[in-house]
Parts: C-alpha cells; sequence; structure tokens
C-alpha cells in the first residue's frame, strides 16, 4: 500500500548539512517490489506518485486519501513500464498486454485499474508515476522498439547509451508526464554526465538491471553536491534544483520521470564537470 505520510522535500541549503541517514529518508525509495503487493510513495515534487506492483494475482491501485477526489486517477495521469515478466494492466474494461520493457500510459478520470502477471513464478513488476492532470489523452502503449531509440555518449567516456522515450510529446501524448528509460552499453557506467538541473521539472530515476552492481547517484545543488549508493530496482528522487546523474560499478538501466511545467525532453540548464564541488 501507499505509505502514510508524504515524502517531503528539504530546501538546499539544509541538504548541505544532513547526514547520510538524513538523504536516503528524503531522496531514496526502496523496496516497491513485493510479491503480491502494490507499494507506492506520495511526494511534494510536482505532486508526483511513485509506486510498483508485483502481481501473483490481481492487485488493484486503490484510490488514497492524498488525491482527494473520489478515485486515484479523477484527476491524474498515470505511466507505467514492465521490469519483469510478461503481464497485463486492464482500465476500465480494456486490457493492456505488457512484455518486459513495453509501457503503458493512462490518462485522467480511469476509474478502475488492476495488474496481473501471465505466469505468477515470473510476475510482472510494473514501476509506475502519476502526476496531476487537466485533460484526457488517449490510453495507449509503447514497446522499446517503437520508442525512438537515441543512441548518446561514447566507449571512451564511459557512457555509450541508448535513450528511449514513451511518454513525451513525440510519443504517447500526456499533459504533464514524461517517461522512459535508459540503457548503459556494456563496459559503460556513466549516465546523464555532464550533468544538468532544470528548475521547471522535477525528475525521478529508478535503476534496475543492476544485479549485485552498485550505484552511486550523485545529487544536490552544483557547487554543493551529496551522493545516495543505491542498489537494485531502488528510486532517486531529484528536486528541480538538484543535479541528476549516476556511476555504477558496471552497466545497468534506468527509467527517468518527470512532470513540471513543460515537457521539452531538452530544457535543462548543463552544468560543466569543471564547476562540480
Amino acid at each position: 500500500m501507499f505509505e502514510n505520510t508524504i515524502r517531503r522535500m528539504s530546501r538546499p541549503q539544509d541538504v548541505a548539512t544532513m547526514t547520510t541517514q538524513q538523504l536516503r529518508e528524503t531522496f531514496q525509495v526502496a523496496g516497491l517490489f513485493a510479491p503480491g503487493e502494490l507499494r507506492g510513495v506520495f511526494t511534494d515534487l510536482d505532486r508526483l506518485v511513485v509506486g510498483g506492483v508485483m502481481p501473483v494475482k490481481s492487485v488493484e491501485l486503490p484510490n488514497h486519501k492524498e488525491t482527494g477526489r473520489a478515485f486515484f486517477l479523477e484527476r491524474r495521469e498515470f505511466g507505467a513500464i514492465n521490469v519483469g515478466g510478461a503481464g497485463t494492466v486492464r482500465a476500465d474494461g480494456k486490457s493492456f498486454s505488457l512484455a518486459r520493457l513495453d509501457c503503458v500510459y493512462l490518462p485522467m478520470g480511469t476509474k478502475s485499474v488492476t495488474f496481473e502477471s501471465k505466469d505468477a513464478k515470473n510476475p510482472a513488476k510494473f514501476y509506475f508515476l502519476s502526476c496531476p492532470a487537466h485533460a484526457t489523452h488517449p490510453a495507449a502503449t509503447m514497446k522499446p522498439k517503437d520508442a525512438s531509440p537515441v543512441p548518446l555518449g561514447s566507449q571512451a567516456n564511459a557512457n555509450q547509451r541508448v535513450i528511449y522515450k514513451y511518454i513525451h510529446p513525440g510519443g504517447i501524448q500526456s499533459c504533464q508526464l514524461v517517461m522512459g528509460f535508459t540503457e548503459l552499453a556494456e563496459g559503460n557506467v556513466w549516465n546523464s554526465f555532464p550533468p544538468h538541473t532544470h528548475r521547471r521539472r522535477t525528475e525521478i530515476y529508478m535503476y534496475f538491471d543492476l544485479g549485485e552492481k552498485v550505484m552511486v547517484h550523485l545529487m544536490g545543488e552544483p557547487q554543493q553536491t551529496r551522493h545516495l549508493f543505491l542498489h537494485n530496482e531502488e528510486v532517486a528522487l531529484s528536486p528541480n534544483w538538484s543535479i541528476h546523474c549516476g556511476c555504477g560499478t558496471g552497466n545497468y538501466k534506468f527509467i527517468w520521470g518527470m512532470a513540471g511545467e513543460n515537457q521539452v525532453f531538452d530544457d535543462m540548464d548543463g552544468v560543466k564537470p569543471v564547476d562540480l564541488r
């Protein structure tokens, strides 16, 4: 189920003095996937909700008092990417089959949402984000091959990667939610480097396919950086004033999601590595 309290973000000047445990309690989300459960966290970052559901039998998306509405998606939109076995999302009588790394978008006004796995012994893992919405767009799904893959980086800089864009102005339409994933090539470890900020929107990362590898997620203001050590299927919350990049002990994938003032993917304020502190 959803956490009882909303995750509140700290001011930049407070983050500069926080202990490791305080940083983790504020900016890290762990344990989203448990057999037969839906787990989620409400945040005050553009009112985003981050969650995961691992159905071994049908699991329903419940409402929560934080929505302030009669049902969860009455004034919200929803995106999910499956990082587990094959599964199905059912929404208001329509069925959406999702293989691994497929994405589904559900619009504002969707009343009933349930999650199922094709094989309970290899359950689906639906990682989801939800944010407020003001208009209804069509429900839709997308596969990685249709997600406008964009190669970036280089082997020489250890950041060769491919970005897959699902929910964005050139793909699945939404009000403000933007969502996709990035895959690093073998032998590459850096993501989103050189780093950037974008004060017009929040960004959230969920790292997966790490196995036993470890991530160092970098955050904080460019001249006052901090870090989190993260493991497989853990999340880093990034306020709009914070950089968000990372380095792993091997290659991996991560799902990125944003909400805020606009949906322009390259609307960002770059930071020169030599200026980082």
